[in-house]
């Protein structure tokens, strides 16, 4: 027992030891599987941080500020581009939605709240775990904490508020991603219809002009470069490198050619440059494209030092006013994108549709594969090149943050209840602001995505293994008084919101059935909820619904917590 205590006094002396350790246990279980279910980072870190917490551990709540900040910041710097496009034009539509949806799901926990009588930190933690809203945890805190009442009426409020939190968010991520893959396409009318609509419109993005993948690849189908020998028919007399390549373009088959073996010397492509009989050239695209259309050619051969050349994967980010606003289709066909496939399409980390009715908008991430010299022409005329490198801007970070909770930190008074955007909104505000600003002035606010990671999950996570241990001995009284109700009632909170905008989405807002699976999962902020809507449909085109709900739900439906205090 001396050896115990021992060792709590280590801890307790030492708090940065349970916190990493907590970190450490959290992740490390939140991975582990049985079937479909998993706890997750965030719940499993919870819990570990109450469990360690039992032994009584005092940790400043400066440091779950920070992290909270760091990521508060980092959400909104990574929706911020399409948060401030979807406020003008065809994006009016979802965010009317991801707003109405805040509401709904703020309403149910507030009927809820009122008719099991529970108090404001038990409504607040249902409200953040039962709708998936974990940002809101530090509006609610920061704002409960700016009240005038008792220190001890504060703390006995946002002590409940992690263990509610707690006991809710398992099902309301698990459970959202569940009923929107399963119930939700029931609710349209089934899986089969909602495929066949999936179809029909992947059919009309299409236009007959491209199939699918050959607009665009995916880590299952990487760009490959082949040497071939031109020793078919088109050879019987020479032919230049602009006459070969048109030939594919005539088959709508975007295949190029990369480097050349003339007279038994190297050479770089040039349109004029003539190809004769028992030379040999590269090829590049998509593999099975290749291998499809490569007998135009000749026979395949093994030359290493023909095919020893650097070819680019290089992640885009659209900015440039002409790219921004074509469509999938149009983009291909410019001439700057000549010899250069694109890899994978991405917006706010959400693959897109490989369509050729896809709209690019600015703040997309196009990954560009083909030589340096021709994805620089193409860098030239889309955007800014997000190269590998380990600098973030830490003037702009630093500012933004500090920028951004001083604006927050301003309130005024309505019925005796501070109004404000809180420290935690103006951070997430900042980070929208200038998430946006990044993509008009790409010199400057750096912030690589590997750094934008860690700071989404260490922030949340840190800031959540704070509460943990912060609130370890009044987290089991807690529980206790709630009980097992809390449970089902937070399974009810989840259920009735999704159940309710499934059917508002398609029959008053006429969103396509797939469309609408994506904004009630992106109003939510529900990351695992269109993972699991894709894999049931075989498809990525909810992802088309999803993007504007979920930058605009970062910001609605963390502040519609604010309701539950109000109306508590």
């Amino acid at each position: 027992m001396a050896l115990i205590e021992y060792i709590f006094n280590i801890l307790r002396n030492n708090p940065v030891i349970p916190i990493f350790l907590t970190i450490g246990l959290g992740f490390s279980i939140g991975q582990l599987k049985y079937k479909s279910f998993s706890l997750g980072p965030v719940a499993a870190t919870l819990i570990i941080g109450v469990i360690i917490g039992q032994i009584g551990i005092e940790i400043s709540p400066t440091v779950r500020v920070i992290f909270f900040m760091l990521f508060l910041f980092s959400i909104g710097y990574s929706v911020g581009p399409q948060f401030f496009r979807s406020l003008k034009g065809s994006g009016l539509k979802q965010v009317g939605f991801a707003v109405l949806e805040a509401i709904v799901c703020a309403t149910t926990v507030i009927v809820a709240a009122k008719i099991m009588g529970y108090d404001t930190g038990t409504a607040c933690g249902l409200f953040a775990g039962s709708q998936t809203a974990s940002a809101s945890l530090g509006v609610t805190v920061d704002t409960i904490r700016s009240m005038t009442m008792p220190e001890e009426a504060k703390k006995a409020i946002t002590d409940m508020i992690p263990a509610c939190y707690a006991v809710t968010y398992i099902f309301g991520t698990i459970g959202s991603a569940w009923i929107l893959s399963n119930i939700g396409p029931w609710l349209l009318g089934g899986m089969k219809k909602v495929k066949e609509e999936t179809a029909q419109i992947e059919s009309k993005m299409d236009d007959g002009e491209f199939t699918p993948d050959d607009g665009m690849i995916d880590a299952n189908r990487p760009v490959a470069f082949r040497a071939y020998r031109a020793d078919s028919d088109i050879f019987n007399e020479p032919r230049s490198v602009q006459y070969v390549e048109n030939l594919f373009a005539q088959k709508n088959v975007r295949l190029f050619i990369e480097r050349l073996r003339l007279n038994g010397k190297l050479h770089d492509p040039k349109p004029d440059l003539i190809i004769k009989r028992g030379d040999t050239i590269v090829l590049s695209g998509r593999r099975e494209v290749i291998v499809d259309e490569a007998s135009v050619i000749g026979s395949e051969v093994a030359d290493m030092e023909l095919l020893s050349f650097g070819a680019e994967n290089l992640p885009v980010t659209v900015s440039k006013k002409g790219a921004a606003g074509m469509t999938f289709g149009e983009i291909r066909k410019q001439s700057f994108m000549n010899g250069v496939i694109i890899k994978s399409m991405t917006r706010n980390g959400v693959s897109l549709p490989a369509r050729s009715k896809t709209e690019i908008q600015r703040g997309d991430v196009l990954t560009l594969v083909g030589l340096p010299s021709k994805v620089a022409v193409a860098v030239d005329n889309i955007g800014y090149a997000d190269r590998q490198t380990e600098a973030t801007d830490m003037v702009f970070l630093g500012i933004g943050i500090a920028l951004g909770c001083f604006i927050g930190a301003l309130s005024f008074m309505i019925d005796g209840i501070p109004v404000s955007l809180s420290t935690s909104g103006g951070a997430l505000f900042s980070g929208l602001f200038f998430g946006w600003l990044r993509t008009r002035k790409p010199t400057c606010g750096y912030i690589p995505s590997q750094v934008s990671w860690l700071f989404d999950k260490l922030g949340l996570n840190m800031f959540i293994a704070v509460i943990g241990l912060s609130s370890g001995p009044s987290f089991i009284s807690g529980i206790a008084n709630v009980g097992i109700s809390l449970f089902i009632v937070g399974i009810i909170c989840t259920i009735i919101p999704l159940v309710i905008m499934t059917l508002v989405g398609h029959k008053i807002f006429k969103f396509g059935r797939a469309e609408t699976l994506g904004c009630v999962a992106g109003s939510r902020c529900g990351v695992a909820s269109i993972g699991a809507i894709q894999d049931a449909l075989g498809s990525n085109l909810p992802a088309i619904g999803y993007t504007v709900t979920y930058a605009v739900a970062n910001f609605v439906l963390v502040f519609s917590s604010i309701l539950v205090i109000v109306f508590i």
